[in-house]
């Protein structure tokens, strides 16, 4: 892959560069809860303005439906954005039509500019080839050069991530580069012990990187949401607890597989069982095997907390995704908070594998120094470890 240091290298000034990037971030109204994916993209569109170039930049916010709404516009992400690079950053009014063209026309030199929302056009997400090339011609049309920065978007096959990689010289972002050295660190050349901590809502939204992690952990911990399935096919009732009852078989494999490996896997001793979901549940610390049928575990219990940060105490790679339970409830964030104080604590090289659990590291005013890393991206990161390719860096390497 050609990088962003060889394309400043170059030269780029008076140049077009389109930057695709991830500013997808959460929204209260118009105002940006988590700016941490704003923050991150700086550093590459600063290095390009600072270098002389008209910086364009791509990226969605939300799942619009193919068509422009308001809820979704990227109105405030450009105002922050242009307040951490200390420069007005132009809107257009579009994706590629008559008001891209022109807000791009009207940059100069170290200018940069953000395209409206690129969901807003059916043709990103398409599934037919033409209809996506389509966009990603008009995209090149706006640009001499490509920049893939956006990490939390490489393992989609859009068009403005893998398409317009084709049409233009495509080069890796600086963080995307950044990215995938932490990912390779993972993969390829492991201190060990190696422990990853799992959880989240959905144990199907993790099977495939379950089942490849079981051939490469020393150690799996367990807990959100997905934990009540695991302690259900242990023969555990979870009351209701969030539950897939479809992928119970599925589970159990997974837990013969990690004994005949004899990989360790560490499930919940104890939960948060309330009343209800909600912030303000009565609820009562129990046992795993002691779940009533009228409640719910919504976090894992205090001895549970304990067990995972001493399974983490002696690692020496560290991968967590997926928080321990309803972190945006204060009362329900205690387990959540435990595992990310473990990893603080630690002296491992430790990853936050994006998405919910980056924004609980923000949301619980931890100190984002105290990782090794927290990527911008949890489900091209959980892509990656599962072993699969990711169209939009395959597509720089070709």
């Amino acid at each position: 892959m050609k990088t962003l240091r060889e394309l400043i290298a170059e030269g780029v000034a008076g140049r077009r560069v389109l930057v695709r990037a991830d500013l997808n971030v959460p929204l209260d109204g118009d105002r940006i809860t988590d700016d941490g994916r704003v923050r991150a993209s700086v550093p590459t569109i600063k290095a390009l303005s600072d270098a002389g170039a008209r910086v364009v930049v791509a990226a969605h916010l939300g799942r619009p439906k193919g068509e422009p709404d308001p809820a979704f516009s990227l109105a405030p992400v450009a105002a922050r954005l242009g307040e951490l690079l200390g420069a007005e950053v132009a809107l257009a009014q579009d994706v590629v039509g008559e008001s891209a063209k022109a807000v791009v026309g009207a940059l100069s030199d170290g200018g940069v500019a953000l395209l409206e929302n690129i969901r807003f056009d059916a043709r990103e997400t398409a599934k037919v080839d033409a209809e996506r090339e389509a966009l990603a011609h008009d995209l090149a049309a706006l640009a001499d050069v490509f920049v893939s920065d956006g990490f939390g978007v490489v393992h989609r096959k859009q068009a403005s991530v893998y398409d317009v990689a084709k049409k233009l010289p495509a080069y890796v972002g600086g963080l995307v580069e950044a990215e995938l050295a932490v990912l390779r660190k993972l993969t390829d050349d492991l201190a060990r012990p190696y422990v990853v901590v799992l959880g989240g809502a959905k144990v199907s939204d993790k099977l495939g990187v379950i089942a490849n992690l079981l051939t490469k952990v020393d150690r799996l911990l367990i807990g959100g949401g997905m934990a009540y399935t695991f302690l259900k096919a242990q023969g555990h009732e979870v009351g209701g607890s969030l539950l897939q009852e479809d992928q119970l078989d599925q589970v159990k494999g997974f837990l013969t597989e990690a004994e005949k490996r004899g990989v360790e896997l560490v499930l919940p001793v104890d939960v948060l069982a309330a009343t209800g979901f909600a912030a303000d549940a009565e609820h009562d610390v129990v046992a795993t095997d002691a779940i009533p049928a009228d409640r719910m575990g919504l976090d894992i219990g205090p001895a549970s907390r304990e067990l995972f940060a001493s399974k983490l105490a002696d690692a020496a790679t560290v991968f967590w995704n997926g928080p321990m339970g309803v972190f945006e409830f204060e009362a329900f964030s205690g387990g959540t908070r435990a595992v990310a104080e473990a990893l603080v604590k630690s002296e491992a090289f430790t990853v936050v594998g994006g998405g919910d659990s980056a924004a609980a590291v923000r949301a619980l005013g931890l100190p984002e120094d105290g990782f090794s890393h927290i990527s911008t991206g949890g489900g091209a990161s959980l892509e990656f470890l599962e072993g699969k390719e990711l169209p939009g860096i395959k597509v720089l390497e070709s």
